[in-house]
């Protein structure tokens, strides 16, 4: 009888076992949908390494170390707001890279960039410069061969024979640095020489399918007109970037003031100085995706919320440079065609 009780309860613990078994379509059900995940988990961890870049703008810093301040620029300012726009960026997570679009130093003297390149070196991420028309020293000892060379010496990054360059900051993009600078004469105005020009061409041509990003310190489209700050070949310039159709932003400084605007393709972007109001830079994260580029574009004031009220004071209309809230924050979206 006991025997009997002992084969009933196997018997039945057989039956339980066999009915908690997964079927073959369920297993291989549930195999599909395991390998269906993880392809989009890869394939999404690919799309966002590759197709996601950041980066910081950081214009007409104008560093100086006089302790004097001008009627339009807070000159004497220079080094605590540099440093502190330092730490903010280095407080930034997964920046790729930190570009300078001109006028690094106030005065072009090589002691006030040696006195500028120790701020400058703190920064944790890869950064670059062009030329604005306050670095280079005209008919004096700081050509632009000089200023480069004392950069090479202070950042491994900058390896570039002449002042317009280009490089591939990750798969997808290209960054041009251009040299708007005229050093055969004492001027505001800046230019594109026709060899650059050609240069530039050549680039964007080898790049139809990126999304290219042009720095410049004299800009294309002016944020308000000045006939003495203008680039003096601007339509010769926009005419050869928007003969390409691929997403371009370009990223200009020199008038100091915030200004966004988009023509089917390009974005033209001014940003603000770091001496004069709003006192802020630019931090651009851009995601690439499959039939749009999305930028978004945010104005990083600096915390010396009593450098930025002086400032405001110092200037007649303070709108003219923070631009509108669009000038300033944005969202910007880009059609692949």
């Amino acid at each position: 009888m006991a025997k009997r009780t002992y084969r009933t309860k196997n018997k039945k613990k057989v039956q339980r076992a066999k009915h908690k078994q997964p079927s073959i379509l369920s297993r291989i059900f549930s195999g599909m949908v395991t390998i269906v995940l993880t392809g989009a988990m890869v394939y999404g961890l690919q799309s966002y390494s590759s197709s996601d870049l950041s980066f910081a703008q950081v214009s007409d810093v104008h560093f100086s170390t006089r302790n004097v301040n001008t009627s339009f620029k807070l000159t004497a300012e220079s080094p605590r707001i540099l440093d502190d726009v330092v730490e903010q960026i280095n407080e930034t997570p997964n920046l790729n890279f930190v570009m300078f679009t001109g006028d690094l130093i106030d005065r072009p003297f090589e002691k006030e960039l040696n006195a500028a390149l120790p701020h400058v070196e703190k920064i944790k991420y890869p950064w670059y410069f062009v030329f604005g028309n306050h670095d280079p020293c005209v008919g004096g000892f700081l050509t632009k061969e000089v200023y480069m060379d004392i950069l090479k010496a202070h950042n491994e990054n900058f390896n570039f024979e002449k002042p317009y360059y280009s490089f591939v900051p990750r798969k997808g993009y290209k960054v041009i640095g251009l040299d708007t600078i005229i050093t055969s004469r004492l001027t505001s105005n800046g230019e594109i020489t026709k060899e650059q020009l050609t240069w530039l061409d050549g680039e964007l041509k080898n790049s139809k399918n990126d999304v290219v990003l042009i720095f410049m310190h004299v800009p294309i489209i002016e944020p308000f007109p000045s006939a003495g700050h203008r680039l003096l070949n601007a339509d010769e310039v926009r005419a050869v970037i928007e003969k390409y159709k691929n997403p371009i932003a370009v990223f200009q400084g020199h008038y100091h003031a915030n200004k966004i605007t988009q023509h089917d393709n390009v974005l033209y972007v001014n940003s603000p100085s770091l001496v004069s109001y709003p006192n802020a830079f630019r931090i651009i994260n851009i995601k690439n995706e499959r039939k749009k580029v999305v930028f978004d574009i945010q104005q990083k004031d600096t915390r010396l919320s009593n450098i930025r009220n002086l400032a405001k004071i110092m200037v007649l209309s303070s709108t003219i440079y923070t631009g509108e809230e669009k000038d300033q924050n944005g969202v910007y979206e880009i059609n692949k065609k």
